[in-house]
């Protein structure tokens, strides 16, 4: 440390006197204010003294000297409470170091929370290993076409496999099984077959009738027993269905009509009793049935219309199938060990599982998801399926909780060998073995409709259990909402459904798909007209948005141009993206929570339409670069979702994903050429009052390029906007602008018309003369004065003062509307 001149000790004793610290402070600032302070000077013993006075920086701003003679020290020394000596290379030479630096405080990060129907609450999800993932989900029944009740679940986990992938950056393995050994496969095969038989034998109209006649004794009975009264209302339909191609074939026959009506009314006939009779025949003849190829193509044939549903609806197919058919292996050594394990015993052939020995293990819990409805036969029932709920079969169980893990084949029924004699798996069983001989003895996720907790996935949970001997073969349960059509439940058993094929030849496959996105997966959504529409209007209001931005970037720049200097409009509209985007985030975080994403998307965009209507209103450019990021922010997010399905840089793609080449870079400068072509000719137009031209040019925007899905958009005093649309899109815009016309069109001729009428009718009054306009009215008057004026009632009463009054007003309004009259007359306005 260096040593100062006499002067300056005698300086900083004088400083060092100063009782008063604050005027202290302000003598040591004039004193270093004379003093060469520069960074690296060397420090005396006096200015370390004088810094121990200090207690701390002084408060005082103006003090320039003293704040950077005190922060110099501070660095070398610490605080002016450390009385050690400085130490160290720096120290001793006196240089500066670098102040101390802390983090910032920062906030705690959102993490991902799903419901789980395990607990029926939101939880932190937290994979077993890592980023992997594993998920099983259950897949269809394949007997019949899938519809949008299988939509809404596959979309919906489609959906949340990509939020989870793409992201969230998990890494996903996503298993799915296809279920095509069942009790609903084989009862319908064997109708299908059944009936078919029975129509290439060409049954007369009066063998038709008698086997309707003996197929409805069941049926009826079967009606009256059904108390469910979506069920009950189905079968109805049925019943009223066969009723009426019943009695014209029977009228025909009655009448002896020609043999060729009487055949087409009985086709009539087979066609709509067709389920009436299948159920019939497989009831009577279906034991007899001996082809078991049978129970592999009717799979087959679904299985390969729910995969092209799937490709249709843009849902990522899985890592991994499994089919029940190709397991079976697998699924008897499970279900041996079940046994080995406890948890199962054999009956006559089949299999059951001991629900009342697993849950009084101290490890094991029986009806985790659904614990209320343990015991609730007749969903248990369900689960076994209709061709193993007879009495015989009932019996064979321990108690009636228990379930089958694998049926004794009947007659009439597909079967494999096995320890127990030939059989074929349960319902429930199918799952936990392909699922455990892929994904372990635990998995992370597990996902189903809500219809299938139970008694399908508590009693899986509870065979897998048993299985692996342990308690957490699933981590986290997740199960879609029901769908409903216009308030009332979808099912397929209730022939009460919307094809896949049928729902896409009224809507795409992204509107549905935002559809969905608009509603929490995890609730009832219901597939309306309102729904949709809700739908479209999005798409629109977002495809608008992308098409503005699109048009915008096309707009001729130079490189520097593309960087503006932003004004409070853009650093405003960047501080809204930022937080929608943290929004969004949030929401994902929260259960995946779209429909909150999908309104804080809207509201983004329609910020952003705010900012560029009030840019163009001032002629003024909109920021290219911050429009830009919005709308990839925004193409991303739609990505992720699986909304925009081909590869598109901005936006929903134009052309659609059969065509091979990026149609909007292609044939965009073109247009453009087009467009500025036709608004030279249009100024020019106006400038020479060519009215035909300006017609010419509007029949192009509004009737030529629609058809080639080409937009033009005219606005006054900026260049026109070029977009390109679905043509679809444009000519339903171009009719509804029409309609729109038109109801005006007609509105203003009614308007006129009505005008004509009170005009005409205010003319006839104006014509009558005052003396003649209350003699008409002899149901309300008997007499009259010399001016017309009515004096008595019909009853011969003289009228009161009070009607008189009234009535003289009358006449004298009359009498001001003829003088006008005549004037018009007299002055030729009437002709």
């Amino acid at each position: 440390m260096a040593g100062c001149s006499e002067e300056q000790a005698a300086d900083y004793r004088s400083i060092l006197s100063i009782s008063d610290e604050a005027a202290r402070a302000r003598a040591l600032d004039r004193h270093l204010s004379t003093r060469s302070y520069v960074q690296g000077y060397s420090l005396s013993q006096a200015d370390v003294d004088v810094f121990r006075q200090l207690s701390a920086l002084p408060a005082d701003s103006s003090l320039y000297h003293v704040a950077r003679w005190f922060r110099h020290i501070a660095a070398l020394l610490g605080s002016p409470g450390d009385r050690g000596e400085p130490c160290g290379p720096h120290a001793s030479k006196g240089r500066r170091v670098q102040p101390p630096w802390s983090p910032p405080a920062g906030t705690e990060p959102c993490k991902l929370r799903l419901y789980n129907s395990l607990t029926r609450k939101k939880d932190v999800f937290i994979p077993q290993d890592g980023k992997k993932v594993t998920w099983y989900c259950c897949g269809p029944t394949v007997y019949d076409a899938s519809h949008m009740g299988h939509a809404r679940s596959y979309i919906s986990f489609d959906i949340l496999r990509r939020v989870l992938k793409d992201y969230f950056q998990y890494d996903v393995f996503y298993c799915m099984n296809i279920t095509d050994i069942d009790d609903k496969i084989i009862k319908r095969a064997r109708q299908n077959y059944l009936f078919e038989q029975y129509r290439e034998r060409k049954p007369s109209a009066a063998q038709v009738l008698e086997n309707i006649r003996a197929a409805l004794k069941p049926f009826s009975v079967k009606l009256s027993e059904t108390t469910d009264p979506d069920k009950r209302q189905m079968l109805e339909r049925v019943q009223h269905a066969v009723e009426l191609a019943r009695e014209p074939l029977e009228r025909a026959m009655h009448a002896g009509l020609p043999r060729e009506e009487v055949d087409s009314r009985t086709q009539v006939l087979l066609e709509e009793a067709k389920d009436l009779l299948s159920d019939w025949l497989d009831s009577t003849c279906g034991s007899e049935v001996a082809d078991n190829s049978i129970f592999s193509k009717l799979p087959k044939f679904w299985e390969e219309e729910f995969h092209r549903d799937m490709e249709a609806l843009n849902v990522l197919p899985p890592d991994v199938l499994t089919r029940v058919s190709e397991y079976v292996p697998e699924i008897v050594e499970f279900v041996q060990k079940i046994v080995d394990n406890g948890y199962g015993y054999a009956s006559n052939g089949s299999v059951y599982f001991d629900t009342a020995k697993f849950a009084s293990s101290e490890k094991h819990s029986y009806g985790k998801l659904v614990p209320e409805a343990v015991g609730d036969q007749k969903a248990l029932q369900e689960g076994e399926g209709d061709l193993s709920v007879s009495v015989d079969r009932l019996s064979e169980k321990r108690s009636p909780n228990d379930f089958a893990l694998w049926k004794a084949s009947k007659p009439g029924e597909p079967s494999w060998p096995c320890p127990w004699g030939k059989g074929r798996p349960g319902w429930h069983i199918e799952c936990s073995a392909m699922a455990g001989t892929l994904l372990g003895s635990s998995m992370d996720i597990h996902g189903g409709g809500f219809d299938l907790r139970f008694p399908h996935h508590d009693n899986e949970l509870a065979q897998s259990e048993a299985y692996f001997e342990n308690d957490c073969w699933v981590r986290y349960f997740l199960h879609t909402g029901h769908l409903t059509i216009a308030g009332c439940k979808m099912s397929k058993s209730l022939k009460n459904f919307i094809t896949i094929k049928d729902a896409l030849k009224k809507h795409s496959a992204r509107q549905l798909r935002l559809a969905f996105l608009m509603h929490s997966w995890k609730d009832t959504l219901d597939y309306s007209s309102n729904t949709m529409e809700s739908a479209l209007q999005y798409e629109k209001f977002l495809n608008e948005f992308f098409l503005n931005v699109k048009d915008i970037l096309r707009a001729p720049v130079d490189i520097t141009g593309q960087f503006d200097k932003w004004e409070e409009e853009e650093t405003e509209l960047n501080k809204n993206f930022y937080g929608k985007k943290r929004a969004v985030h949030e929401a994902l975080c929260d259960n995946v929570d779209t429909r909150t994403v999908m309104e804080e998307m809207r509201a983004l965009v329609s910020q952003c339409n705010l900012y560029i209507a009030s840019r163009k209103a001032a002629r003024r450019r909109p920021n290219r670069t911050l429009l830009e990021n919005i709308a990839l922010y925004l193409t991303r997010m739609l990505k992720i979702f699986g909304a925009i399905e081909e590869e598109s840089s901005l936006g929903f793609p134009v052309g659609g994903s059969s065509t091979s080449l990026n149609l909007e870079s292609t044939v965009m400068p073109y247009l453009q050429v087009l467009s500025e072509f036709r608004e030279g000719v249009r100024k020019i137009a106006r400038e020479k009052k060519v009215p035909e031209v300006l017609q010419l040019s509007d029949a192009l925007r509004d009737h030529v390029l629609p058809e080639l899905g080409v937009r033009f958009e005219d606005h006054e005093g900026l260049p026109t906007v070029v977009k390109l649309v679905d043509r679809e899109t444009l000519l339903k815009e171009r009719e509804e602008k029409k309609r729109v016309e038109e109801e005006k069109r007609r509105k203003k001729e009614e308007a006129a018309r009505r005008k004509q009428e009170q005009e005409a009718a205010k003319l006839a009054k104006m014509k009558i003369p005052p003396s003649e306009m209350f003699l008409s009215e002899s149901d309300k008057y008997s007499k009259f004065d010399e001016n017309g004026l009515p004096t008595h009632d019909t009853e011969g009463k003289e009228l009161s003062k009070g009607q008189a009054k009234k009535l003289r007003k009358l006449f004298e309004a009359q009498e001001k509307l003829y003088r006008e009259y005549l004037q018009l007359v007299q002055n030729g306005s009437l002709l």
